[in-house]
């Protein structure tokens, strides 16, 4: 079987020559980019009715109106919880949004859809690039922002990042090393939003 076009060479798989500026020599980078395609590829075999209205669900839970709409909730309680945990995940989702974005456009690496000759996702993409993962950064932003939290909202919004990340990969969105990029990114963007609203 002739492997897609994408993959014949790193600058096919991530679009503005990027490898060049990347540590990893070519055949190695290849190698990755090749495994990464094959772990998407074989998640259509999990593939089912249930499966894909629940990861639609999820997608839609990590989408930018939902973060906006839980934390505009939690401040309009006007309890000092509320504003406190309306705060952190307004600061988590919005820094891991910013962080995404930033290297989605530095990289440019294509949508599996694009990349991947006959390859149709199961959800709309919300931009063309596709690495990292802008859902799966800001669930994880929260979910890190959250942690300790009453009413276990971090082991809750772990769960749900964990979630969504799936989804992501599950719905052809993204490839698995966009969302293991985004849940880094989430990590880092919960930390920092821990530190602004202590």
């Amino acid at each position: 079987m002739e492997r897609p076009a994408a993959l014949q060479s790193p600058e096919d798989a991530l679009t503005g020559g990027v490898a060049a500026t990347l540590p990893l020599p070519s055949s190695r980078l290849n190698r990755l980019l090749s495994f990464d395609e094959a772990l998407l590829l074989g998640m259509r075999r999990f593939h089912g009715p249930w499966r894909t209205r629940l990861a639609r669900f999820l997608t839609a839970a990590g989408d930018g109106r939902t973060w906006t709409f839980l934390g505009l909730s939690l401040l309009a309680s006007m309890q000092p919880r509320g504003i406190h945990l309306g705060l952190r995940l307004g600061a988590a989702s919005s820094i891991a949004a910013l962080f995404a974005q930033g290297l989605k456009r530095t990289l440019n690496r294509a949508r599996p859809s694009s990349a991947i000759e006959q390859f149709e996702a199961l959800a709309e993409n919300p931009d063309a690039f596709s690495f990292p993962s802008g859902h799966t950064a800001a669930a994880f932003g929260v979910a890190v922002a959250f942690a300790g939290e009453p009413f276990a909202a971090g082991p809750v919004s772990l769960v749900l990042a964990i979630g969504i990340g799936l989804s992501r990969i599950y719905l052809g969105a993204h490839y698995p090393l966009d969302v293991a990029a985004g849940s880094v990114l989430g990590l880092g963007a919960g930390m920092l939003a821990r530190l602004l609203v202590a």
